[in-house]
């Protein structure tokens, strides 16, 4: 971070807007430190791949050379997009977000399975494939209600508040029999409609902002779903 404020870069951006409000963010901020950068489309690149020679085309010629790139992959195109991202960090290009970190976020059960293995709190959660086997799932995150999640889902999407096991299991036997994959998770009754965001940089928390949903009866905080954001400090002991 001390070497992209100090040093005049040149930087990719890989996203498919430039007109998105994150996208066009980040390079007002590149802009601003004296960074020149350029926005790239991911499906745009072509990917050369021969013995000791990695290469990418961008629009069918030579890509220039950059310092840096900021992943600024969608859902969509995770596939794709974290191909090309792998390609620069074989090409020795530093990225901001690596592939398999952007790869591991886009997957809910992986994420919390390495959250819980760092010891951080999350809540009691359960993933099962056979149909026999999801009573028991539901039981061993304590019973209704539980909150059923598409591992793939974004932006709330594919969230579900079940309020009784038979309900609970109506909906997993559905999203499993068009080959869904879903997660159980414990609902956490005191967080209905709101959260709190965090945003870290190496092992420090930069900013934090409290997500609360704006209808009553909604218990995702998801801006996409009409959530309202404010800006917050946390308290000492969750930063660290």
């Amino acid at each position: 971070i001390i070497y992209l404020r100090k040093t005049k870069m040149k930087i990719a951006i890989i996203s498919q807007n430039p007109k998105l409000y994150s996208t066009s963010r980040i390079r007002e901020a590149c802009l601003k430190r004296g960074h020149k950068v350029r926005i790239l489309n991911p499906y745009l690149f072509t990917i050369i791949v021969e013995q000791e020679n990695l290469k990418l085309l961008y629009k069918d010629k030579p890509l220039e050379t950059y310092d840096a790139v900021i992943p600024r992959i969608g859902a969509s195109i995770t596939f794709f997009g974290t191909a090309v991202v792998r390609q620069f960090e074989q090409m020795g290009v530093f990225t901001l977000n690596t592939a398999l970190a952007i790869n591991t976020s886009r997957d809910k059960l992986r994420t919390i399975q390495m959250l819980g293995k760092h010891n951080i709190g999350i809540p009691v959660s359960a993933f099962a494939k056979q149909r026999s086997s999801i009573s028991p799932a539901i039981d061993a995150v304590g019973g209704a209600p539980v909150v059923i999640k598409l591992l793939q889902g974004t932006q709330g999407i594919g969230v579900i508040l079940a309020d009784t096991d038979k309900v609970a299991e109506a909906i997993i036997e559905t999203f499993q029999s068009t080959k869904q994959n879903v997660l159980i998770q414990k609902f956490i009754k005191e967080s209905k409609g709101r959260d709190i965001r965090a945003f870290v940089i190496g092992d420090k928390v930069v900013a934090a902002m409290r997500r609360k949903a704006v209808q009553k009866d909604e218990f995702r905080s998801n801006v996409h779903r009409g959530g309202e954001c404010e800006p917050i400090k946390l308290d000492q002991r969750f930063e660290s």
